[in-house]
């Protein structure tokens, strides 16, 4: 699979995990709490920044009709209208273009969730780089579609899809002559249970898909996005709260400044370990060689001597012959006067 650019950013085996600090509604209604959570992402060490684009009305209807009616999903959530809850949590249109410059003035790559066709379209006027399409609309295959029609890279969610629909949502992409896919690897529970995320399929989903994988994190804590690294995963995204104590219908399941700063440097970390195939001394470990153990004279022997279990023994440091050597010296005669803490060699014997 080749590289993914977005913006700067090379996604893909062999680079630092692309991670994306999502605000979804954590700016609580302000657009200056929506820069300072911009402003805290990029000090975090975040690449990404997610919002999303919608309205209440591209979401669903305005109705407290039982099915429209919030029950058992989050604490924060429960009986609240979908329209409510969608009211609280959208990004307002006009303050897109202010948040896309300021995370271009730290570095990072900003970019959103669309919700619709026409939040497409208008993305696509303020210069939206990628596309990420959530878990909760990885089955409309003609938002997908329209996405994928742009030429961007599109980022999908795979929360509660079956197999069949991951075939169905790649094909969509693909469909658009669009190979720049992503599947975030994501469990739609908020919070997510570590038990309940699986990350066991990350490495499956490449392989039966031929993508590049990532991760949606709704877990609290690094473990699991750390872990995910280690699967192979080559995107993290995690919701980013200033605090949060603020409340908010996504807080409880954010992350903190200081956390997501921790997770930046923690997932990068394992994605160094990660290295390759490696057996025998790597370079950095030459130096402690002479901290192995090997065969020393322990004793002074005279020349022409035999060496024994007494005046040779398996020690500290590793100057000389290596212990699995010791039965075949045992017994064989030195040629010349050999002193006490002499490493030993076969020119000795």
């Amino acid at each position: 699979m080749q590289d993914i650019l977005i913006g700067d950013y090379r996604i893909g085996a062999g680079h630092a995990p692309f991670i994306i600090a999502e605000m979804s509604g954590n700016h609580g209604q302000s657009l200056e709490k929506a820069l300072e959570i911009v402003d805290a992402a990029a000090a975090a060490g975040c690449q990404g920044l997610k919002i999303q684009t919608s309205t209440p009305d591209m979401l669903t209807l305005n109705s407290r009709e039982p099915d429209f009616i919030v029950r058992g999903a989050n604490q924060d959530w429960e009986g609240q209208s979908l329209y409510e809850l969608y009211t609280t949590n959208y990004t307002p249109y006009e303050w897109h273009a202010a948040i896309f410059a300021r995370a271009r003035e730290h570095g990072m790559v900003a970019f959103s969730s669309p919700f619709g066709t026409e939040a497409v379209d208008f993305l696509e006027s303020v210069g939206c780089p990628a596309y990420k399409i959530a878990s909760f609309e990885n089955n409309w295959t003609e938002l997908i579609r329209h996405a994928a029609r742009t030429g961007k890279p599109v980022i999908i969610s795979t929360g509660m899809a079956d197999l069949a629909d991951l075939e169905r949502m790649v094909q969509a992409v693909r469909a658009e002559g669009n190979e720049q896919v992503i599947l975030l690897k994501c469990t739609s529970t908020y919070p997510a249970l570590p038990h309940n995320t699986n990350l066991a399929t990350i490495p499956h989903l490449r392989q039966m898909l031929g993508c590049h994988v990532g991760l949606s994190d709704h877990t609290m804590g690094t473990g699991v996005a750390v872990a995910a690294t280690v699967m192979g995963a080559v995107v993290i995204e995690k919701h980013l709260t200033m605090r949060r104590a603020d409340g908010g219908p996504d807080s409880s399941f954010s992350m903190e400044p200081e956390e997501m700063a921790r997770l930046v440097v923690e997932c990068r970390q394992a994605q160094q370990a990660l290295g390759t195939v490696q057996y025998g001394p790597t370079q950095a470990e030459l130096k402690s060689l002479a901290f192995r153990r090997s065969i020393y004279v322990v004793e002074d022997v005279a020349a022409g001597e035999a060496l024994t279990r007494k005046n040779v023994r398996v020690i500290r440091p590793g100057h000389g012959l290596p212990p699995h050597l010791l039965e075949q010296v045992l017994g064989r005669a030195v040629r010349q006067a050999v002193r006490r803490g002499t490493a030993l060699s076969w020119d000795l014997l």
